[in-house]
């Protein structure tokens, strides 16, 4: 198990609401032997509390400039409060690269729900990987909006440059993808990713129901996951042309623990509408059919109501720490066990049986772990 020498400092791009979930969880937790809520309370001898904000970037006008621990309680960020006094960390939010993180139409809706870019000077690669360095951080954090492409490759570069893990939460594939994987591997830097799993959300739950199926001896038929919210992300997402991604990541995850795989037509896995009065609560119809003994038919309906970047939070700390993990082990490219366990498309796809025994050997940093690392 590895000893925590230092705090593990961490950078942020992208002060949304799952940024404010994971600040406010980190104040928090911070000092307290209560694990609750948290997938693990010790991880390899790193707590939460040793997690620290040292740096972040954003394009909003009323959160650049500001410090973190204000600029995550501006709008249009709307998710639940939970920790309302979190102290100064002095890290001031930076002007961050716009490039495709902004789509067109979020200028069509009011201020209070909508990204109001700020006129100012936008930060040059040089910019960003020497704030990374003069700040020490261990740890950059992708929470850029669905369908950033050219911007999450801007921050991956910056992380490759100043040698720090990169933790990428969305669904733009980038630990996943081989030329980016190989560039990591060669220069000497971990990454997990991509698209992050939420605590207990859609996507798991889908899977774990999809693997019981297949445990069962049921045959999955047909089977939709149709997701409803009022944040910026569902907002952002209604631009069916930002959703390429996402869709695949949501289906494959789903795919990848079934009996047999479904034909494209009888899978519909995505986000389906923005509701702006759910605000961060995200509601999940789910419905699966299937054949049992003899063929006869069966199906299964759920509905799922989660506070949707606090379900988030709480993985995100368990990735920054495996990330920091790998870095002290001087591990580099892809980091397996993590990635299969905490995100949606995963280098490696396992079964969620498989990612959890894993990710512990990986910890642990038991042998089992040396072949999914």
């Amino acid at each position: 198990m590895t000893d925590a020498r230092k705090p593990i400092n961490i950078a942020i791009i992208g002060v949304g609401n799952c940024a404010s979930s994971l600040v406010q969880g980190l104040a928090h937790y911070a000092g307290r032997n209560d694990a609750s809520g948290l997938m693990h309370h010790d991880l390899g001898g790193y707590s939460a509390g040793d997690i620290r904000v040292v740096a972040a970037w954003d394009i909003d006008r009323r959160k650049v400039g500001q410090d973190i621990s204000r600029a995550i309680f501006a709008p249009p960020n709307c998710t639940a409060v939970f920790a309302a006094d979190v102290p100064e960390t002095g890290a001031v939010v930076a002007m961050g690269r716009l490039l495709d993180g902004v789509a067109e139409h979020m200028a069509d809706h009011p201020d209070a729900r909508t990204f109001v870019p700020a006129d100012l000077p936008e930060p040059s690669r040089e910019d960003v990987v020497r704030a990374l360095r003069d700040s020490g951080t261990d740890v950059l954090l992708n929470y850029l909006p669905v369908g950033s492409q050219k911007a999450t490759e801007f921050y991956a570069e910056c992380a490759l440059e100043a040698g720090v893990a990169f933790v990428n939460n969305i669904p733009v594939f980038i630990a996943s993808d081989p030329a980016w994987a190989e560039r990591f591997r060669a220069a000497g830097v971990p990454i997990i990713g991509d698209d992050i799993k939420a605590q207990l959300g859609a996507t798991i739950v889908h899977r774990v129901l999809t693997d019981l199926f297949a445990k069962r001896g049921v045959k999955l038929c047909r089977t939709y996951q149709l997701n409803t919210g009022g944040n910026t992300d569902f907002l952002n997402m209604a631009n069916r042309k930002r959703l390429e991604s996402k869709k695949i990541s949501k289906t494959e995850a789903v795919q990848a623990v079934a009996a047999q795989r479904m034909s494209d037509e009888n899978i519909h896995v995505g986000p389906s509408d923005y509701v702006a009065w759910q605000n961060d609560n995200k509601v999940c119809f789910l419905r699966m059919e299937g054949e049992l003994f003899g063929g006869v038919p069966m199906n299964l309906e759920l509905r799922l109501s989660v506070e949707d970047s606090p379900n988030s939070a709480g993985v995100a700390i368990d990735m920054i720490r495996c990330a920091a993990i790998a870095r002290d082990r001087g591990l580099s490219g892809p980091v397996l066990a993590p990635a299969a366990y905490f995100c949606k498309h995963p280098p490696r796809q396992m079964t969620d049986d498989e990612a959890y025994e894993a990710v512990e050997g990986f910890i642990a940093d038991s042998p089992v772990a040396a072949s999914a690392s």
